[in-house]
This record gives C-alpha cells, structure tokens and sequence, in this order.
C-alpha cells in the first residue's frame, strides 16, 4: 500500500508515508492480540502438530481463550485423562513454567471424527455453537495406506471398515464433511483452518495455490462406499487414485475440493505442508514424539535394522519443522479473520526450493551422527546407503534383511519369546 502512495502523482509531497503506514497498521491487532478470549476449536490435538500448536497458542497468545480439543477416548483412558497425560508432557515446559494452571483452558470434547455428528454430545455442541471463534482442523489418517487391522480400531462398529481407501475416505473426506455440518452452525466463527498436504496435487508438474478439479467427484466415491465390498474396493483403487502414489494424497485432494464446495459459507483458509518433521526452534530444538516419515527411518538406521534404502539420492527431501507449519497456521487464521479475503487464502509450507536438502544428503548427515551420539542395544552397526532398485539392492535386502531377521526369529522362538 505504501508503495503505491508513494507511486501516485496527486498525493501531496507534504504527507507523512511513514507515518501513514504506522496509521494502517495500528487499526489491526496483532497476532497475539487477535486471539485475546477467543475460544478455539481443535481435532488432532493429540497429535503430533496438535501439541505443538496448543503449547504455540499458550506460551504465544497467553490471553487466548479456552481450547476446545475434540478426543477419542481409547480403551485404557477417557478423554479427560488423555488430555492430563499430555498436558503433562515435556512440550508445555515452558508454558508450565510461565502458567502453572495451562491446563485449565485445555477443555477436552469427547468425540470421535468417524461417528455421526463426530460422536459429539448435544450439550458439547452447544457449547462449541455459542463460544467457539477459531476452528483448526488437522485430524487425518496420515498413514499411506490404511491397513485392515487399523480400520478396526478406528472404527469397530462398522463391518464394512477394512479398505484401505475406505478408512482414508471416512477419515480425510466424510470427517471434513461432518466438520462443516457442525461448524455451520458456529455462531461466532471467525475463521476455520484445514491442514492439507502439499502432496494432495503430486501428480502435477506444478501447482499453485488453488484448489484443483479431483479426477473423481468425493461424493460418487461416497455411495459406491456403501455398496462396494472391501475386497471390490481394494480391486478398483489403483484406477481410482490413477497417478497419486497412495490413498492419502488421493483423499487430500478430494478433502480440499469437498471443503471448497460444501463449506463455501464459512471463513475457509487451507494449509499444505511438506513432509513435517522434529522442530526447529520451539518448543525447544529436535523435539518430536513419533516415528512417522523419515524420523522412523534415522532409528531404524541408528539402530542397525535398516541395512539399505530404495530411493534415489538426488531426490529433495523436502522437510519442514513442526513450528513452521504451526506458525503459520495460527498467523493464517488472524490474517482470514482481520483482512478478509475475497478468495479462500491457500499457503505451502514446504523447504524444497528455499533450502533443498536430498536424500543423499541426509544419509550422510544421519550417518555421521550416529557415529558420534550411537542409540542403546544397536542391532548391528549403523550403516543405511541409499541405493536405487536392481539387482544389486535385492541382493543385499535379502542378506543383510531378511535372513538376519530369520535368524533374530529362530533366536526369540528358542528362549519361547514372540518372533
């Protein structure tokens, strides 16, 4: 905007630019000041950007209201004991430390995204319709391809769950759906935020920040979910996901464009990440809480299991650490909410071409560092190159996977314990 003024030949000589900018951006409140009692609305808070995101908004914007976590229950604890164990987690030290009593704007909604109405209660989705101001959606089945027995945990009432596309369907599609039925009825949403990927469009040469045409309208693949077998479903899904490399990009990109098409009415804003990954900076330096993406590669490799990779080595790895993306989804929400965009704002937050960083790179990296900070009851020495599929790789999956795993199963099955 200053640049502008500063371009326009009937602006007075005499106006203060500077100080005009300061004007401007004086009738804007910050980020931190955005968020002063708004309430907010969270699911996949018990995951791995969830907690990064609650311990961000609580140190960052102390005056934020209360945080509404949709939890799943699971079989040994309630939701109010999940939200406990976690906020007792090494990753609100800093925020404990600053606010004893945190927790107490940790309000856990029991619910579950594969229910009907997200398995809410009346009572809580009242109170989500008249107090809830912000909404982040990041829950997602993040697994390439679902397997049967995982369907069954998400879901054991259902005896059609068991595909692969059709746990990845009712996770990352119908539970967008059920969101935007609830949210509909938000009394004073202000923004609602829906964590993507940037892989939902990997079959393109380039994309842009837009939200493309699927190859299959969501809701036609929905009915045939209801007919379709488990075994039909399994037979057709490399036809259906055409070029996408597995069900969950498929489901992303048909999650965006329900999204856009359904939730026209709401304050929409998207994020696609990269391949997310231990943080940068906050909480503190390489925190991270799971075993998903390269993370379970490096131990597999520290480790001495993972003897050889097949991957190409020129290939970017494009890495992002946790609090970029979580940054970014809190900063995106006020920018939706205060400016307003004519357009359903799409931001990536990816590494690949600011800092690219290959595979071959990384072995290197991780290598070495194992070398100096080795893990406890290494199986074998930690050795993992990166080699490309043939003959040669086979070769050496067979002799230094496969028949040391047959003997570590022998051993097991000699002294009676589990192969």
């Amino acid at each position: 905007m200053v640049g502008y003024l500063s371009h326009c030949s009937n602006i007075p000589s005499d106006i203060d630019i500077t100080g005009l900018q300061i004007t401007m951006a004086s009738l804007h409140p910050t980020v931190s000041e955005y968020y002063t009692d708004k309430n907010v609305f969270i699911t996949g808070a018990t995951g791995f950007i969830g907690k990064v995101l609650l311990e961000k908004l609580l140190r960052s914007c102390p005056n934020v209201g209360n945080l509404y976590l949709l939890v799943r229950p699971k079989k040994s604890q309630d939701c109010h004991q999940r939200i406990t164990e976690i906020s007792q987690s090494p990753v609100f030290d800093k925020v404990r430390a600053e606010n004893p009593n945190f927790d107490k704007k940790l309000i856990p909604i029991h619910g579950d995204i594969t229910q009907e109405g997200l398995g809410i209660s009346e009572e809580n989705v009242e109170l989500l319709e008249n107090h809830v101001n912000i909404v982040f959606h990041s829950a997602a089945t993040i697994r390439f391809d679902e397997p049967l027995s995982n369907s069954e945990e998400i879901d054991s009432s259902s005896a059609k769950s068991g595909s692969a596309l059709r746990v990845a369907m009712e996770m990352n599609v119908l539970g967008v759906r059920k969101m935007i039925q609830l949210c509909n009825n938000f009394k004073k949403l202000e923004v609602f935020v829906h964590v993507s990927t940037a892989y939902a469009n990997c079959d393109r040469p380039f994309i842009e920040e837009m939200v493309y045409q699927p190859s299959v309208e969501p809701q036609k693949l929905i009915d045939a979910l209801d007919w379709l077998d488990d075994e039909m479903l399994d037979q057709i899904t490399s036809k259906l996901i055409g070029d996408k490399p597995n069900t969950y990009t498929f489901t992303k990109q048909l999650a965006e464009h329900l999204l856009i098409k359904e939730g026209s009415n709401l304050p929409l804003a998207i994020l696609r990440p990269s391949i997310v990954g231990a943080s940068w900076k906050e909480p503190f330096p390489g925190w991270i809480d799971n075993f998903n993406g390269p993370s379970g590669l490096y131990v597999a490799a520290g480790k001495g299991i993972l003897r050889y990779m097949n991957c190409d080595a020129m290939g970017v790895a494009d890495i992002i650490p946790v609090d970029i993306p979580v940054n970014m989804m809190i900063t995106m929400a006020w920018y939706t909410a205060v400016y307003k965009p004519s357009t359903v704002p799409i931001f990536h937050s990816t590494s690949g071409s600011v800092n690219p960083f290959t595979w071959g790179e990384i072995e290197n990296v991780v290598m070495n560092f194992w070398k100096k900070v080795p893990l406890d009851s290494c199986f074998r020495r930690p050795k993992a190159p990166i080699a490309k599929s043939g003959f040669l790789l086979d070769y050496y999956i067979f002799v230094s996977h496969m028949i040391p795993a047959y003997f570590a199963d022998l051993g097991y099955c000699m002294l009676g314990k589990r192969p």
